[in-house]
């Protein structure tokens, strides 16, 4: 099986979203949008941050495009920019959760994470 063959800019992209979503909390923020829009206070019953820390995070997201934002009075309301995000870290955190499960037997060379993470 051939690798397409990727530019500097490829991987760079793909490491800045990489970045972009190694934060728990920015990972938490986008699975709490993927079932439709909150605003700032239904985002912190769901999660446990104080409210300066879930703004300042809030503002990574929709700077890189991944969130997008109205304003309803005033409240601010935020939901994704593209399902695309929610795909990729469904997927991820999906299988990161079937290798914490102890009754699946994963090969080493199938896992994403390293069993010392475990």
């Amino acid at each position: 099986m051939s690798h397409p063959q990727f530019d500097d800019t490829i991987f760079e992209a793909a490491s800045g979203l990489f970045t972009l979503l190694s934060t728990p909390i920015r990972l938490k923020i986008i699975c709490a949008v993927c079932d439709g829009e909150k605003n700032v206070g239904e985002l912190l019953q769901q999660i446990e941050t104080t409210q300066p820390n879930m703004s300042q995070h809030l503002s990574a997201l929709l700077k890189a495009g991944v969130l997008l934002r109205r304003r309803e009075g005033n409240q601010m309301y935020y939901r994704l920019q593209s399902e695309r995000v929610a795909t990729l870290c469904r997927a991820v955190c999906t299988q990161v959760a079937s290798e914490f499960d102890a009754s699946q037997d994963i090969a080493s060379t199938n896992r994403l994470i390293p069993v010392t993470l475990r």
